[in-house]
């Protein structure tokens, strides 16, 4: 009988081949990997607001979706927080950042409308465009001109409905910025909405955490995605925008009505993640000025900053790569080598993570292994 897996076999043994073979490995060694930003996930301050909750009787799961039994004070109490934080008429509180996204670009943009995203957008972009009804085409990374370009291309082919650009204030894998002056403008002159998500500056840029966003906010043209499981700490991700956007997916986004609701205990342990961050800012001096001294000792290895706590190391070659990462791991260093499809063709690359889980002496430490790997794979 033929195996009813055989070709997933054959995929999984094609990606071998190429040095492309995920695993999952456990957590070890000085964190070089994580999102962790603020070392906020273990902190004794979010574990002592766990607590606090729990002495609250604040109950772990929800029970049902938002729209039945599921939706709880806490839910309403960290959106309305959120929506005050981040400078929005309202916020949503989803599960995850891919379900946030997955919803949003399955359920806001119609029939008619087109979404220019950039380029290096997050997977779950990509998978809510797949389920939405508007057209979408891809514009140049970080180039404000190439998405001007495209959508007045778009009105000349007589396009009549909404355009919609999507970005990332701070790129996961690359570690740099949009500029987002500029593509506010963008939208600004097309009548555009402008999705901007700050999953990896929420907690760390901006007054009291706010986001690189907050420069253009607030804006009826303007939603921001602010996820809670990288620098605060915690799990979910929030949507922040116009009143009618929460209303909508309330209403029409079916990732939102059919899933169960998250847990009224994270929504309190979020909205104090939300307190923390606004009221300790020397959190995120110190990243800050920890990137800095990290910047320094890898630049003596040539490595480029990249002005963020993500730093990233492009080797190339996809075998080289996960020696080199080995290599750290071995010697206690939690550095994770990323190969495509996560990234392009061609750029297999070492991502360093800067956080507060680390200090110079592993810095140190960890860049001198590095030297030592990259010279010898």
């Amino acid at each position: 009988m033929t195996s009813p897996f055989a070709a997933h076999r054959a995929d999984l043994t094609a990606l071998a081949a190429e040095d492309r073979r995920r695993a999952l490995a456990s957590r070890a060694g000085a964190d070089f990997a994580s999102n962790d930003y603020l070392a906020l996930a273990g902190s004794y301050a979010l574990a002592e607001a766990m607590t606090a909750g729990l002495r609250l009787g604040l109950p772990a799961g929800s029970g049902g979706s938002r729209l039945l039994r599921g939706n709880h004070d806490e839910h309403e109490a960290l959106e309305a927080h959120a929506a005050r934080h981040y400078g929005s008429a309202a916020a949503l509180f989803f599960p995850t950042g891919f379900a946030a996204n997955a919803a949003l670009f399955a359920t806001l943009p119609q029939r008619g409308d087109l979404v220019v995203h950039d380029e290096l957008i997050h997977a779950s972009a990509h998978d809510g465009m797949k389920l939405g009804r508007a057209d979408h085409a891809a514009a140049r990374h970080n180039d404000a001109q190439a998405f001007d370009d495209r959508i007045a291309r778009w009105r000349a082919e007589g396009g009549t409905g909404t355009p919609w650009i999507a970005v990332e204030s701070l790129y996961s894998m690359d570690g740099d910025r949009a500029p987002l002056a500029d593509l506010a403008a963008v939208a600004a002159r097309h009548d555009a909405v402008l999705i901007v998500d700050e999953a990896h500056a929420t907690g760390v840029y901006g007054p009291a955490g706010q986001g690189l966003a907050h420069d253009i906010a607030p804006s009826e043209n303007l939603i921001t995605l602010h996820t809670c499981g990288k620098a605060l700490g915690c799990e979910g991700a929030l949507l922040c925008a116009p009143a009618i956007v929460r209303d909508f997916i309330v209403n029409r986004g079916r990732p939102f009505i059919f899933s169960t609701a998250p847990s009224p205990l994270m929504a309190w342990l979020v909205r104090q993640a939300l307190e923390i961050v606004a009221n300790e800012p020397e959190r995120a001096a110190r990243l800050h000025a920890l990137v800095r001294y990290a910047e320094l000792r890898l630049a003596k290895l040539g490595i480029p900053a990249s002005g963020t706590q993500i730093i990233p190391v492009v080797i190339g070659d996809n075998a080289r790569t996960m020696r080199i990462a080995a290599a750290l791991q071995a010697d206690g260093f939690d550095v994770r080598g990323i190969r495509p499809p996560t990234v392009p063709h061609g750029t297999a690359r070492l991502r360093i993570a800067i956080t507060l889980n680390v200090g110079e002496r592993e810095i140190d430490a960890m860049t001198e292994r590095l030297s030592a790997a990259m010279a010898a794979a």
